[in-house]
């Protein structure tokens, strides 16, 4: 039975480019790995690819990644396993999800793997978390900083009365 938080089908081999973009990463980059981690490295916009394995049981717990990712405009794509990217990561046990925070060595295949996704050809200058994943949301507007209120008036104190002398 299919999984609900799957919303798209990923081929081999980009499934395999983004274990190898987690490789590499791993050895000179940033990477975290375990759903917690990965929550918050999206959270706080430090998260250019996130893997999300597609046989998580119970699945609520990677449910909300898709949707955060996708709010986030970060690009994702999901792994057949959860050893499979225990593997690429570097530990002896499953694990649900990794993001690749600072891709350093790995980045041009993280790159790669982010335009295979989204369809379009890798940019040179663009960063590889600017590009949204395949069916994200359009990039929101920056909000624009609170403008500065003016000082309030200081208003005249009254005059204090001064106590009778006994």
């Amino acid at each position: 039975m299919a999984k609900s938080y799957i919303e798209f089908e990923v081929s081999k081999e980009v499934s395999d480019k983004a274990l190898e973009a987690v490789r590499l990463a791993r050895q000179k980059g940033s990477v975290k790995k375990g759903v917690n981690e990965v929550t918050k490295s999206v959270e706080r916009g430090i998260a250019s690819l996130v893997l999300i394995a597609s046989d998580v049981e119970p699945e609520e717990v990677v449910m909300h990644l898709p949707a955060l990712c996708k709010q986030k405009n970060v690009p994702f794509v999901y792994i057949p396993t959860k050893m499979e990217i225990g593997n690429a990561v570097g530990i002896n046990v499953p694990c649900a999800s990794v993001s690749i925070e600072k891709a350093a060595e790995g980045e041009h295949v993280m790159k790669d793997v982010i335009a295979r996704l989204t369809g379009k050809a890798p940019a040179a200058s663009k960063p590889a978390a600017s590009q949204p994943a395949a069916g994200a949301a359009p990039q929101q507007k920056k909000k624009e900083p609170k403008k500065e209120q003016q000082p309030k008036k200081e208003q005249p104190k009254p005059a204090q009365q001064e106590a009778p002398k006994q």
